[in-house]
């Protein structure tokens, strides 16, 4: 059996216990696969930072409704949390001109966000931008306003729908394509998709969010998935994308009332 370096290993402490013995197996299947690419990776400048390889798997297993899945970590260490497109330099949600700084410069989160808006009837799919976003941020600001108002706020309601929030490549690295890496977690990704349709009450939704991500329809298994595709949310079409504003629609997910409760 191959040796899975003790760094590894030790972001096995970001998962909920649900996960353990799954992301163990997960782990191993990679190296089985390529017994050097996870000795390379602990020695390497990767992201996320700070033992969070793992850390999408908060969720218990099996609470999991939804398994939406992105391209990759942000490329910043501040904004790589390990969790989908959820950026670690990113607080308030709203500013007096629309959307904060910080959003803005995370463009995938940016364009989600706006389709939430244009699900929920704020905006209007063909006008997004300028004075109507500095009408839609200064409205949420209000003292009266029923939006949430952080980003942990917006992981919390995603999480109350049961989503799992997971990159095709666990990592990010400069020297790296994204998707060489996203081939050596495939293994990895076949594991926990075994484990989702086995034990969970009801086969959850695959949620594919661009090109890597896709290429999980490849992944034995796989059909036993319902799935949503759409493309990446760093394209400005995907505000405008009708499947997922269907999808997201019914869940709120930028109403307070449904934060920490």
């Amino acid at each position: 059996m191959p040796e899975i370096p003790a760094a590894i290993l030790a972001t096995l402490d970001c998962a909920d216990s649900t996960w353990h013995a799954v992301l163990l197996r997960g782990l191993y299947c990679v190296a089985d696969a390529d017994p050097a690419y996870l000795p390379a990776l602990a020695a390497s400048d990767y992201l996320p930072t700070d033992g969070r390889l793992l850390a999408a798997f908060t969720q218990p297993l099996e609470a999991v409704r939804y398994v939406l899945i992105g391209e990759g970590p942000y490329p910043r260490a501040a904004s790589a949390t390990g969790v989908c497109f959820m950026d670690g330099a990113v607080n308030s949600l709203w500013s007096e001109n629309g959307l904060s700084k910080p959003v803005n410069r995370a463009t995938s989160l940016r364009n989600f966000i706006k389709m939430l808006l244009v699900a929920d009837g704020t905006l209007l799919a063909t006008n997004t931008s300028g004075l109507v976003m500095a009408e839609v941020g200064a409205t949420a600001l209000k003292k009266d306003s029923m939006r949430i108002q952080t980003l942990e706020q917006l992981q919390h309601n995603l999480s109350a729908q049961g989503f799992l929030l997971l990159n095709a490549s666990l990592v990010f690295r400069t020297d790296v394509m994204p998707l060489k890496d996203a081939r050596a977690w495939l293994p990895f990704l076949t594991v926990v998709l075994d484990a989702l349709a086995s034990k969970c009450a009801s086969v959850p939704t695959l949620v594919l969010w661009g090109k890597i991500a896709a290429q999980l329809n490849a992944v034995p298994g796989a059909s036993r998935f319902p799935k949503v595709v759409a493309e990446h949310p760093y394209n400005l079409s995907f505000i405008q994308n009708q499947r997922m504003q269907d999808l997201f629609r019914p869940m709120s997910l930028l109403n307070a009332a449904n934060a920490f409760r």
